[in-house]
């Protein structure tokens, strides 16, 4: 059903995934520089969809961010939030920052995994910002491929789209500036790739971007689960 994608243009690559499965495909924001594919869809003149994972630990400057980004396209974010009750557990039992102890991975799985199923369990297809150059786990990733750990629509399969695969993070910044998109006053601070606040840092200049998060952690594991079909 979808053409060979991988040597296309982020735009085509929207434009296809937007022309084929309409109100079905989203677009994953995170309030990082993949802004860019706001700005590519909203070039397509198609309708689209955009949410957003909000933990409830982000950075002040990106729920701001998030509201600029709303009046900039005139459009509503899709924000998912974890459940109540599950957080609520954690915490009481952990505390608030039981991630520096033992691990990432129990926190992002109720803030970010487990609200990214609930949303992806309505669509047939996703639409997200990663590329190669982001860290080690990423150095494959496809354009196109169906999802190797999330179901779609009904439990069917979920077509996934990364139409930044294939462009570098030099590309991305070069046409934000070039086409006015608005983007996360955090960058402007050293941040590079931004998360939840307890879990980001700046980057000095001569670091990988992604050493910013989880910085306590192993290169290879700077995944919270929501790509977790990178990991080899």
């Amino acid at each position: 059903m979808t053409r060979d994608l991988s040597t296309a243009s982020p735009l085509e690559v929207l434009d296809h995934a937007l022309a084929t499965f309409g109100r079905d495909a989203a677009l994953s924001f995170s309030g990082a520089e993949d802004v860019l594919l706001i700005e590519y869809a909203a070039q397509t003149k198609r309708p689209f969809r955009v949410f957003s994972l909000d933990t409830g630990r982000l950075h002040p400057d990106t729920y701001r961010y998030f509201q600029a980004v709303e009046k900039h396209y005139d459009l509503r974010i899709e924000y998912c939030v974890p459940d109540a009750i599950a957080l609520q557990d954690l915490v009481r039992a952990k505390g608030l920052f039981s991630f520096y102890d033992d691990g990432h991975k129990e926190c992002c799985d109720i803030r970010k995994v487990a609200p990214l199923r609930h949303q992806l369990s309505g669509l047939k297809a996703w639409v997200t910002g990663q590329r190669r150059d982001q860290s080690p786990t990423r150095g494959t990733v496809p354009v196109h491929q169906i999802d190797p750990v999330f179901n779609g629509l009904g439990g069917g399969d979920l077509h996934k789209f990364n139409p930044l695969a294939n462009t570098t993070s030099e590309e991305v910044w070069l046409a934000i500036r070039a086409l006015g998109v608005p983007y996360n006053p955090l960058h402007e601070r050293g941040f590079v790739s931004i998360g939840c606040e307890p879990c980001t840092r700046p980057v000095l200049p001569s670091q990988h971007e992604r050493e910013g998060r989880w910085w306590w952690e192993e290169s290879t594991k700077k995944e919270c689960g929501l790509h977790a079909g990178n990991l080899k």
